[in-house]
This record gives C-alpha cells, structure tokens and sequence, in this order.
C-alpha cells in the first residue's frame, strides 16, 4: 500500500479527532459479529495502516500511532509499517497491550472514541475497568471514520444457500430445540446470536459474505415461541425464505435487530455471549433489561460433530488427500525438470487440484506457501507485490511450509506439510524430527472426558522445551464442519482464557500443529485435523472416562527430512502406522505419477 495515503489517512483521522474533542480512536480487527475474516467494509484497521494481518488494533492520538499484534505477525508487521509513522507494539507476556498503553499515557479528563458497532461487550467492560480509574471517558456511539473514508467499500450481497441436505444429520428446527433447551437451563427467556458460524449452523444455510467462510452477514434473535432472522432480505431467495419459514424461523431486516432488542421488557433475561455480540447492536435496548452473559449454546452444540458428521469429514480429507497426492507429484515433476516456480505458484496449483474434487467451494483460509525465512513467519502470505522463487544454488538446499485448506460441502480442511528444496542440511533434519516429535506426542496422548483443552498443550510442547525451543502461536484450534476453519470453543494453547469453557468432547475436530520458526532462516509445522474418540478399554476402572485422538488427515509426511536417530521406536511405530493407512485410504483414489509419489513417500522408515 502506498505510504503516503496512510500518512494522508491518519492526518485526516486526527484532524477529526481534534474537531470532535477527542483524545484517541481505537481501531480494531473487527465486525459487528466479532468475525476473524471480515469484509472489506470492516477492514478501517488495514485501510489506515496497510497492516494485512489478521490480528492488530491500531491506536492514534495526537501525537501517537501503533499497532499492537502478536509475535506470528511481528516480522511481517514491521516491514509494512515501516515509513508509515505507525509504531510496532509486540503483544507479549509482560508487555503492555493498547489498553494499558491508553490508561498510562492519557490524562484524567481525555476521551478515547472506539465505534460501538465492532466492539464487543467483553472488550468494552475492559477498557472501562482501565479507564475509570483514571478518569477516562469512553465513546461508542460515534464511527468517526465516516468523515474521512469516503470510498468505502459496500456490504457484500452474495445470496444465502442451503447446506447440501445429504450432508445434514439435524435439521434446523431439532438444532433449534436444543438451543431452547440451553436457553431453559441458563434462565434466560431471550438469545442474541450475532457469530456468523452459529447462526449458519443454525439455519444449515450457508453464504459467501465473508472470504474463506461460508457464512453471511445476520443476527438472530431467539425465545421460547419464536426465532428472527435478521438479514439483508435481497439476498434471500424463495426458496430460501419457505426453508426458514417451514423451519420456524422469522426473516426481518439485517439493520432491525437493535429494534427488536427494544421492545424487550424487564421482566426479559437475554442471554449472550460478551465476546460475540458488539455494543452498538444493543444500542436501543433498555437499561433495566436483564443479561445472562455465557458462552452461547449452539457454539458448544456446534463444536461436537455427529457420527455422520464426522464420516462425512473422513471422506472430504481423503479427497482432500487425493488432492494432495496430485498437487505434490506435479510440483516435484516440475522441479526436477528445473522449472522455475514460485510461492504463488503453490497457491494456484492447490486451488486447481482442489476444485476437481467433488463437493468443492473455496480454500478454508489463504494458503502459506513460504519458503526458508517467509516460512519463519507464521501467517505469512505470498502477494504479487512481495513473493519469492523456489530457487536455490547448485549444492544449497532449503526449507518450503505450505499450510493450505479447502472447504467441502462435506468437510473443512487445514493441513501443513514441509517439503525439501535442494539440498537439505542436518539442521534442517534435527528441527524438522523434533517438531514430528511434538506432533506424534500430542497425537498419541490420552487425556480425561472433559478435561480444559489448554492444560494438553504441555503434551504437546514437552519434546521442544526439552531441547529447549517452542513456538508463539497455539498448538491446536477447532474446525468447523464446512463452516469457519477456526472454530471454538476448545483451543489447545496455554495461554487461551475461560479454560473451564473450552472442555474437549467426544467428537470434536481440532488441529494438532507444533512448529519451529528459525527468524531470516526457515520455518517448520506439522500439522493434522484429529478428532475425540472415547478410548477402547478392556475393563471398567475407577478412574473415568479417557479420550484420544483419530488423525483424520491423509497425506504422507516427509521422511526424506528426518533424522531417524532422534526417533524412539513408539514414535517410528506411530510414524509406520500412519503411513500404511495413508496409503490405504489413497491408492484407490490416484493413479499415475500421484500413485506412484504415494507409494514411494508412505514407505515404513
């Protein structure tokens, strides 16, 4: 982006701070439905910085811009800011992030405005509880960039569609009654749902507003007789609309919801997740309605697929996997016939093998395809305007991390793999055998039913912190069935909030993804989609239920990149095991060169 329309950018943001009598402007990464992909309409974040990634809050006062983000973003964060006047602010343990910043540097009397409409109403009770104390005001009611983003993009009008019925195992109104019955349980005799995944889920309807996820722009209010969804009606079809109807479910306006949360009464409890739902959209409701703020029940509901969900996931991974088998033995032809390819080029060869298997959509997040020091940056995405070749000097070799997904009617995928360029060293080797050791150990672990999902991260961490490496980011996330690629409520990171919230369930589909980033070198993770199953046990004991994981994902991993010496035999077992049912899950489904790369990368070490 142009450096000089983000300075004109923020002189214009503070020219209008400074006639509206405001201290500072908060600008988060966010919507009204507190989504992690959002339309361009909500990206004020990215216009104003040029920062691309998907994590940061820009602040600006008068004489003070930064942008706070993670460490997956820190390298990547830094290079597009630079020249822009914004300051990098690393998010980190011990560091103060935007909210402390604020509190320690304004004055009592000063006003921070932040628009109502993507703030949360967890984040709001944070910034008043640092705010308070100091005499800082906070204004919500104001979107302050209205004045100076004048070509704003519109909101996106893509239709609504129904989830393919043969790969539906409840229907709308059954998922309805069980979130009634959580309703009942919390005391509650309203819900306000305005997260996009639980409202798609939901209505087993399906859209195209928001990159990556199937989901559309809507919020849903529901009681004990009624459910109303809001949503721009242009976008839904007849059909649609007697799909809904026939399902119990109420169309109005996607701009009515603050409306209809007026009529509300005291005698009213509502209930709602304060992560999820934005101030702004409870702009109108009265004072003296009540709140039961809890994590909703469809996310719980959500998050444990059913048998037939889960089968139907198998077969979209070993399409997925088919997929896979092709993409690679294309690109290692290519390479050995010494064309010159790309980073982009990975991305447009996944996409085209991806999309001549049944049941395709669209890629599940954008592909990481990043080569030695890119592949050092977690999040890193390859652009026409910054990208590198696969090149590598006679003798020299390197590492290339391609983290790539799709979403099926059947399925979402998320799946990271490490290929050698050249001529790999021993170091490569020994980072790479150490990362598949963390994998392996998480994959092989037996954990409690109903255990925190976070306190398995240290299963997980356990052979790096041995060798005294780790990683900044999570080891697992959940994933949505054909619904948003990152899905919760259980995390695998030791670091993630609410752990009594994020209890892992019998059939619940995480990632497992440990990695190593060596920063201006390479980059390493290995990552599979695995899901809850109870363990087998012989006999009854007085100890519980024990759960373990399924690796769901079918795609063989490197052995031409592991130091077998650093491998016990449990591991080199698990390694064998899993390769001989890749194979068995994939012949039938390849043939030529891919059958012949299958057979050839799933050989017992």
């Amino acid at each position: 982006m142009n450096k000089q329309a983000i300075h004109e950018r923020i002189a214009n943001l503070r020219s209008t701070l400074a006639a509206q009598d405001l201290t500072a402007i908060i600008v988060p990464s966010a919507d009204p439905h507190l989504s992690e992909y959002l339309p361009e309409y909500w990206q004020a974040r990215l216009w104003l910085s040029g920062f691309t990634g998907s994590v940061g809050t820009l602040v600006v006062t008068a004489d003070f811009a930064g942008l706070w983000t993670d460490s997956r973003y820190w390298v990547h964060a830094a290079e597009q800011l630079e020249g822009t006047g914004i300051t990098l602010e690393k998010l980190a343990p011990g560091q103060p992030n935007h909210i402390d910043w604020l509190a320690d540097h304004l004055q009592e009397g000063d006003s921070v405005a932040v628009d109502g409409n993507v703030l949360s109403i967890a984040e709001q009770d944070r910034l008043l509880n640092a705010f308070d104390a100091n005499d800082i005001t906070l204004i919500t009611e104001r979107d302050v960039l209205t004045e100076i983003w004048t070509d704003r993009p519109a909101l996106p009008a893509a239709k609504l569609y129904a989830h393919d019925e043969q790969f539906l195992a409840q229907s709308a109104p059954s998922k309805l009654a069980a979130v009634r019955e959580g309703m009942a349980k919390a005391g509650a005799t309203h819900h306000l749902l305005s997260s996009l995944d639980d409202i798609a889920w939901l209505t087993n309807l399906r859209g195209a507003d928001v990159d990556y996820n199937p989901v559309f722009l809507s919020h849903m209010l529901i009681d004990a007789d009624k459910a109303t969804l809001f949503v721009d009606t242009d976008k839904v079809s007849e059909d649609i609309a007697q799909s809904l109807k026939d399902s119990g479910i109420t169309l109005a306006d996607y701009s009515a919801v603050q409306e209809a949360l007026s009529a509300l009464t005291p005698d009213d409890l509502l209930l709602l997740d304060p992560s999820k739902v934005a101030v702004g959209t409870l702009s109108k409701i009265a004072d003296d309605v009540g709140f039961i703020e809890q994590m909703a029940p469809s996310t719980l509901l959500k998050s444990v697929k059913s048998d037939a969900d889960i089968d139907h996931v198998r077969e979209a991974m070993r399409q997925d996997g088919a997929a896979l088998a092709e993409f690679f033995a294309t690109f290692e032809q290519r390479l050995a016939a010494r064309e010159r390819l790309s980073e982009l080029d990975i991305d447009s060869m996944l996409i085209d093998v991806r999309s001549r298997q049944p049941h395709y959509v669209s890629p599940s997040f954008p592909t990481i395809a990043g080569f030695n020091e890119n592949g050092a940056l977690p999040h890193y995405r390859a652009t026409p305007e910054k990208f590198s070749y696969l090149d590598v000097a006679e003798g020299e070799g390197g590492l290339l991390l391609i983290d790539s997904g799709a979403q099926y009617q059947n399925g979402t995928t998320d799946i990271t793999r490490v290929v050698g360029i050249g001529q790999v060293t021993a170091e490569h080797k020994r980072d790479f055998t150490i990362v598949l050791k963390a994998h392996i150990a998480l994959a092989r672990a037996h954990f409690p039913d109903g255990i925190a999902s976070p306190l398995i991260d240290a299963i997980c961490r356990a052979p790096l912190w041995q060798a005294q490496m780790d990683y900044g980011h999570g080891t697992g996330h959940g994933v949505g069935y054909f619904l948003n690629v990152h899905e919760g409520p259980q995390v695998i990171a030791y670091s993630a909030s609410t752990p009594k919230e994020r209890a892992m369930k019998v059939g619940m589909i995480s990632s497992n993804e440990p990695g190593l980033y060596r920063e201006g070198k390479w980059g390493i993770r290995i990552e599979n989609l695995v899901v809850n199953t109870p363990v087998a046990k012989p006999t009854e004991t007085e100890f519980g239920d024990f759960l373990n994981f399924e690796t769901i994902t079918y795609c063989p991993i490197d052995t031409r990149l592991i130091e077998p010496s650093l491998l016990d035999q449990t591991e080199i077992n698990w390694l064998n095991d899993y390769h001989s049912q890749v194979f068995a899950e994939l012949k039938d489904r390849v043939e030529g060169s891919a059958l012949e790369w299958l057979t050839e990368r799933t050989k017992a070490i």
